[in-house]
């Protein structure tokens, strides 16, 4: 009690040199809790946008479908798979897919293209397909009045065939049994730019896929959406458990590249918010020891009156540590209201950035525990790091040389 007691009277009594580095761990914390936000935000905006394109946050395919995908490598028994997903209250939802290669025929044109069926009616709760029409209109399940499925085909494919909305589409591929896959659709829709991932795709409904390619009720692919996007890794390795059967890929090892670069990128920015940190907090510790100085002589007479060196080192390491934290504890409440700001309206980009066919114009922060806890735990540990210099400088003073120094 009597050591707090005096580092309390020698904070009030170095107001100004207090002040100061008061001042810089509150612009420290929060320029550290503003850039983590932003950062973190971005990641997960970037990670929305790519998984809610296409891979979804978990995926479900037989064997090693995902590494060597071949036509006849499907589930079968999606009634069992589709129960278990059913019952599991991490899944938000799912929706099952068919691939295969195909040679699309236009007009005059021909072009490689590659076949993707899916269900029209759950596709839109897992991926952001149907915003991504710049033309035409989203299909059904059924075939039209004489008989033709509708089809979405993608943007470099239209252009390359030379296919508008209502157009003739023609498709040939290999069947599933080995047969010659071919067959006619009417264009409903094109799906993004020349950017998109599928520029060259053609979109078909699960029935007309499967028709297609001999599949009968098979599918290659489960894409789903989990609840917290941070534990997909965790409901993947439970699924799995599930379903030994199966291979289910967490969407970071279904796009492992992607996935390294950006955690690459993200230690890069975060090795950029400690080296901002870090100068602020040499400004700290500069301050710190500017205020032992200071105080020489009023260390001398507490080792004259026989305060031992240790309880020097603990008195700056406690106020250092005080000061910490009403440092943040202010600098929490001035910058929670913009980071919620920044959360939920963000900052307007001038020109929109495309992602695969959907256009982005606000760059948002993420509004967490996480996101103000770690900035103050890093800045209380930093401040008793940085509090231990001075207060070794304080314990190595001799009382004679001290009250004498002016």
């Amino acid at each position: 009690m009597l050591t707090l007691r005096i580092a309390f009277r020698n904070i009030l009594r170095q107001k100004r040199r207090s002040l100061l580095t008061g001042l810089s761990m509150t612009g420290g914390y929060m320029l550290f809790v503003f850039s983590f936000s932003l950062l973190e935000g971005s990641y997960g905006n970037l990670i929305d946008i790519f998984t809610l394109d296409n891979t979804g946050h978990v995926q479900v395919h037989k064997d090693d479908y995902l590494d060597k995908p071949k036509i006849y490598k499907s589930i079968q028994d999606r009634q069992q798979l589709e129960k278990v997903l059913e019952g599991n209250p991490s899944v938000k939802s799912y929706t099952p897919r068919v691939f295969s290669p195909a040679l699309a025929y236009g007009d005059d044109k021909t072009s490689p293209a590659r076949v993707i069926g899916i269900d029209p009616k759950r596709e839109p709760t897992v991926s952001r397909l149907e915003e991504k029409i710049s033309s035409g209109q989203y299909f059904g399940s059924n075939p039209d009045a004489d008989g033709y499925f509708e089809a979405m085909i993608g943007h470099g494919l239209a252009i390359s065939l030379k296919v508008d909305v209502g157009d003739e589409l023609v498709l040939i591929s290999q069947g599933a049994d080995g047969s010659i896959a071919n067959d006619i659709y009417i264009v409903s829709a094109i799906i993004g730019n020349r950017t998109s991932f599928d520029r060259m795709a053609v979109y078909l409904p699960l029935g007309a896929a499967q028709l297609f390619l001999s599949l009968g009720n098979d599918v290659h692919e489960y894409a789903m959406l989990v609840d917290n996007k941070r534990r997909n890794l965790e409901i993947a390795a439970e699924l799995q458990a599930t379903l030994p059967e199966l291979t289910v890929s967490p969407w970071q090892e279904v796009e492992a590249t992607f996935y390294r670069t950006m955690q690459s990128d993200k230690q890069s920015n975060h090795f950029m918010m400690g080296l901002i940190v870090f100068i602020v907090f040499i400004g700290v510790l500069n301050t710190v020891l500017m205020s032992v100085l200071e105080r020489t002589r009023e260390f001398g007479v507490l080792r004259a009156i026989g305060a031992r060196p240790d309880s020097l080192v603990r008195l700056i390491t406690l106020e250092t540590s005080i000061l910490a934290m009403a440092s943040v504890l202010v600098g929490l409440v001035l910058i929670s209201p913009y980071i919620y700001w920044v959360t939920e309206v963000g900052f307007l980009i001038p020109e929109p950035i495309d992602m695969s066919g959907i256009e982005f114009q606000h760059l948002k922060g993420e509004f967490s525990l996480r996101v103000f806890l770690l900035p103050m735990a890093f800045i209380l540990a930093t401040a008793i790091v940085i509090s231990i210099p001075p207060g070794i400088r304080a314990a190595r003073i001799l009382p004679k040389e001290a009250l004498g120094s002016h």
